[in-house]
């Protein structure tokens, strides 16, 4: 299992980034440790969110911010975007590629220090969409 830097991997933080890794839902902290615990059982949630904090400061995983709902994380660190249901909260990626372009048309119009953005798309899922 591989980290950006030489960040120490310990066995609860691989067994995290593992679980979160086989996933594509965008777990919370919460889903993510039912999942941990059934490998690790005697872990605490604590840990869980700690070790999800280092794991995305550290640039192995994304923290996924969305406005009025809760944190979740993505096993890609890599750009890109995501689609959220405005309804049942799911969380997918989005099927584009990630727009560095975007950064460049703020150049020289604002006194920021552009080192990133983030996108959120927001819909109504499929499932959603068929309890209409």
């Amino acid at each position: 299992m591989e980290t950006q830097s030489n960040l120490r991997m310990t066995r609860q933080r691989q067994v995290i980034l593992e679980e979160l890794r086989r996933t594509c839902s965008h777990p919370g902290a919460d889903e993510l440790y039912a999942r941990v615990r059934k490998r690790l059982p005697r872990i605490s949630l604590g840990t869980i969110y700690r070790n999800l904090e280092v794991l995305s400061a550290n640039g192995d995983i994304q923290k996924i911010e969305t406005g009025g709902s809760l944190k979740r994380f993505d096993g890609n660190p890599e750009p890109h975007y995501h689609i959220r249901c405005l309804r049942c909260h799911k969380v997918v990626d989005a099927p584009v590629a990630a727009l560095p372009e975007v950064e460049r048309l703020l150049d020289g119009k604002t006194d920021f220090a552009i080192t990133g953005h983030r996108i959120e798309f927001l819909g109504i899922c499929p499932k959603c969409q068929a309890e209409d």
